[in-house]
């Protein structure tokens, strides 16, 4: 006779075992309706799930972030239905939730089509509205090889010996559609009403370049038809922003096949990419960091003993010279180390705190590069702390108010923060990591922020915090970080002389901003659609002569503004100018100052911002004071965020 104590801590006796449907149905018809699956003491199950003693159980509704995994998991298995019924010859391989949706990928003869998707999504809707009933059930693996060689799924097969259990394994059948998955999974197909086929891409099966090459169909699906339609919406508006659309417009970046994964910057984007750089190098320097610079091409060996070789091997580039190995530095702490072992130092010398713009190249796979979001050669604002272990929370907290402010310039106000703390495998005492997991969290909530623990995420050589940029778009992204480290000082022999006149190993801080250059530049770009902060914009202002004969006047105008320090040039083509205002404004120039006549008579500029506002006529000197407040906003709605 189950008792059963439900979320705001009242009790439901049964006398007998009962379903989480049937909790469900007790609650109410509204919740035994919307239900998708159900927690009992914790564990995410299906509705069908029977309780048969004392048990703490939750209802699970689409509005749930459990919740709405659990549809996006079923219409995973939904897609590999549809395409079977439609593609008998394709084989199904695995279909896991992601970010905002699905995918699943697939081995077939022939590459899917757009026409092949819409047949797909609409079969997808066919089976969802017949409402098939989604059952679980148990099989051993040899039963279950033996199923799925029959049905000529080789890739499942292959899983299932992959897995090596000889316990029953779940299994999630729909119609005759069936499928290996541990669940849960909504009771039915009739729950899924709000889905989209979104693109098809390329996978290595295992993600290993080395096997086939399949399909992947990707998809998103939501809790209802409103929010899909909302999602699709932004969709749309990241399509507009994307910043490799808007890099070529604004002529600021290209990639191309003879250097894949690398960036060329015309001179506008070098343009942006040197003002970020030097923006980065003057806050870094208030904020007591030394810059310096490590070589690109270090003995492999260094990478050995800092144990990168073991972890990154597979994505390091390599080469040889005069029977030695070398590595293309993938990142800059070890070199780093280098710097910091030249000359003893004393607990007086710390914190030491060294910053580099390192250049780094990763060997990543050619199928997830992905314009300035992901490359294989890349900026790192990278820098390490050199400290005591009674130094660390000092730090942080140091850190993290630069890191906001560094933020909230960039046009940044929404930042997200995940403490990961001791992992299973790592080094150093549990007393170390104490003090260090401690340190993160007074310097968090010292500054009143929330923050999520992921436990066991941290790195195995300490915890770490992550923050990640919320855009316009509510798109999340991974930049800053800090990171403990109490390994590779001691692995590479870094000391420090304490004032017990003693060596110490020193503890080291890694930390990053903005993380890579090229991807924070692309997320500007898409953040901003182009139309960049006035500070950062690769052109401030235009200036645009109605005819022939205000030439010499706005060349002199524009002589006068860049020796203020203005990144302004004169168009002085012969173009009507109206013409001119449309393409600037399409350039996403801030500032178009237009010289006609009566400006030259007057000594003044008419002032349009790119919003199409006209601004008026003005002094030269009144526009530079205009600018100047411009400037000094940076990215920040107001001086006194």
């Amino acid at each position: 006779m189950p008792t059963i104590t439900l979320p705001d801590q009242s009790t439901k006796s049964f006398d007998r075992p009962i379903t989480v449907a049937e909790v469900a149905g007790s609650i109410g018809p509204g919740l035994a309706k919307a239900a998708v699956a159900g927690r009992v003491d914790g564990s995410l199950v299906d509705l069908s799930h029977e309780i048969g003693a004392d048990a703490t159980v939750e209802i699970v509704t689409p509005s749930d972030d459990a919740g709405l995994e659990v549809i996006r998991h079923s219409c995973a298995h939904l897609l590999a239905m549809a395409v079977k019924s439609l593609f008998p010859a394709a084989q199904v391989t695995i279909g896991p939730v992601i970010d905002d949706g699905f995918y699943y990928d697939f081995a077939f003869e022939r590459p899917f089509t757009p026409e092949d998707l819409e047949r797909i999504e609409a079969k997808m809707h066919e089976l969802a509205a017949a409402d098939l009933r989604v059952s679980r059930s148990l099989m051993d693996p040899e039963e279950a090889i033996r199923l799925f060689e029959g049905l000529g799924e080789h890739y499942k097969v292959e899983i299932i010996k992959d897995i090596g259990s000889h316990e029953p394994l779940s299994f999630y059948q729909q119609g005759q559609f069936i499928d290996l998955c541990r669940g849960p999974h909504v009771p039915s197909t009739g729950k899924l009403t709000a889905f989209r086929l979104t693109k098809v891409a390329g996978a290595y099966w295992r993600g290993d370049s080395k096997n086939r090459m399949l399909q992947r169909i990707y998809g998103t699906a939501w809790a209802n038809p409103k929010q899909l339609k909302q999602h699709l919406r932004r969709l749309e508006e990241a399509a507009k922003r994307d910043h490799r659309r808007i890099g070529k417009q604004m002529e600021l970046f290209h990639t191309q096949e003879e250097a894949p994964g690398m960036v060329f910057w015309h001179p506008k984007g070098w343009q942006l990419y040197q003002v970020v750089e030097q923006y980065m190098r003057g806050v870094q320097r208030e904020h007591g960091y030394q810059e310096i610079r490590t070589p690109s091409l270090v003995d492999y060996s260094l990478w050995e003993r800092s144990g990168h070789a073991d972890k990154f091997g597979n994505e390091m580039f390599s080469t040889e010279s005069e029977s030695r190995d070398y590595a293309v530095k993938p990142m800059n702490c070890p070199c780093h180390v280098q710097v910091f072992n030249q000359g003893l130092k004393s607990y007086r010398d710390l914190p030491l705190r060294l910053a580099e713009f390192g250049s780094c190249h990763r060997n990543e796979p050619s199928g997830t590069l992905h314009g300035l979001m992901r490359v294989r050669a890349f900026t790192q604002d990278d820098a390490h702390i050199f400290c005591s272990e009674d130094d660390i929370q000092a730090e942080v907290a140091r850190f993290i108010t630069l890191l906001f402010d560094v933020y909230r310039d960039f046009g940044f106000d929404d930042v997200e923060l995940k403490l990961s703390t001791r992992p299973q495998a790592r080094v150093g005492s549990d007393e170390v990591w104490d003090k260090a997991e401690s340190a993160l969290a007074e310097a968090l909530e010292q500054q009143g922020l929330d923050y999520e623990v992921l436990p066991g995420e941290g790195a195995f050589y300490g915890p770490k915090i992550e923050f990640s940029l919320r855009d316009c778009l509510a798109r999340v992204w991974q930049c800053g970080t800090i990171q403990v480290d109490f390994s590779m000082p001691a692995r590479l022999d870094a000391q420090y002389v304490g004032e017990d006149g003693a060596r110490h190993t020193p503890v080291m801080l890694h930390r990053a901003i903005l993380g890579s250059f090229e991807r924070f530049i692309g997320i500007l770009i898409e953040h901003h659609a182009g139309a960049f902060p006035t500070w950062l914009a690769p052109v401030q202002a235009v200036v645009a002569n109605i005819t022939d004969d205000q030439a010499g006047y706005c060349q002199g105008v524009e002589r006068q503004l860049a020796a203020k320090g203005v990144r302004v040039f004169a168009d002085l083509r012969n173009e009507k100018i109206g013409f001119k205002i449309r393409e600037h404004t399409l350039q996403k120039v801030p500032y178009i100052l237009v010289c006609g006549d009566r400006e030259c008579e007057s000594d003044q500029v008419a002032v349009r911002a790119r919003s199409g506002e006209d601004l008026g006529a003005m002094s030269l000197d009144a526009f530079v004071d205009l600018l100047s407040k411009d400037i000094a906003r940076r990215g920040r709605v107001s001086l006194e965020n």
